[in-house]
């Protein structure tokens, strides 16, 4: 039967796939925790409040990175390239979501709108990577490898999506709503459709590691096709919603340290 457990489990059993997984997964956490560290670096003195918690979901970024290296030396593994079509975070950010590297890259103090287009991209984009740790938490909690990985994970990227409604909201309160939904639905359509293009990329190179059959790989074309076209005409409103989180203050701590992963 194909299901979301039986293929993840199809490519956590294969070394090549599951090196080519943590690969893609390492390197868009790394790149997640490079862009936090830079907006952490330039956020506008009257938002200095902010700082910590964009460092601290940074920090979060950046372990997420280390897990997923340390589940691949468990197994005698190491990264491999990263295949460009794969690579979701770059290729937001050459769609021109959230905020472009080369205003990162310079030593200037970010905008107060600088923040709430970082805020809104997170938003979307954390709502994405929440509801995918959620899927591998219900299949794999208990996993003998992946179980603390998944756990830690997931409790993050909730942390992380209850931190930008949080924020977003008091952006709101201030007089910025009307900017805030435009740039969410932005950010959201855009975000629809990277993710498609990823999800066949990364299918296409896990069909050509575990050879699977070409009616198996239609079929899951066709899914992906399908879940586009239900986002883009509905799906993508859980995206731009925004509510106060039952967790207040979520990333008002340090970050949990991944030492069990070492």
């Amino acid at each position: 039967m194909l299901s979301a457990k039986s293929l993840f489990q199809e490519i956590l059993d294969n070394d090549e796939s599951f090196r080519l997984f943590c690969s893609i997964a390492a390197g868009g956490e790394a790149q997640g925790g490079w862009e936090n560290g830079r907006i952490a670096a330039l956020v506008p003195p009257g938002l200095s409040e902010l700082a910590p918690k964009v460092a601290r979901h940074g920090a979060d970024e950046d372990k997420h990175g280390r897990i997923f290296n340390a589940l691949l030396k468990q197994r005698g593994l190491q990264l491999v390239s990263v295949p460009y079509e794969t690579d979701y975070t770059l290729l937001l950010e050459r769609h021109g979501i959230g905020l472009a590297h080369e205003r990162l890259s310079r030593e200037e103090p970010l905008t107060e709108r600088d923040i709430i287009v970082y805020l809104a991209h997170s938003r979307v984009t954390e709502q994405r990577a929440s509801e995918q740790m959620r899927l591998l938490l219900r299949h794999f909690s208990e996993h003998p490898v992946l179980g603390r990985a998944v756990r830690m994970i997931s409790r993050d990227e909730d942390n992380h999506l209850a931190y930008c409604h949080e924020e977003l909201l008091r952006f709101a309160r201030a007089g910025h709503g009307r900017t805030i939904q435009s740039v969410l639905r932005e950010c959201a359509h855009a975000e629809i459709r990277v993710y498609r293009d990823v999800s066949l990329a990364v299918m296409r190179h896990m069909g050509e590691v575990l050879r699977w059959s070409r009616a198996k790989s239609t079929l899951l074309t066709a899914g992906i096709h399908a879940m586009y076209a239900y986002e883009r005409l509905v799906g993508w409103q859980r995206m731009v919603s925004l509510r106060q989180p039952v967790l207040r203050d979520a990333l008002g701590a340090p970050a949990v340290p991944e030492t069990e992963f070492a």
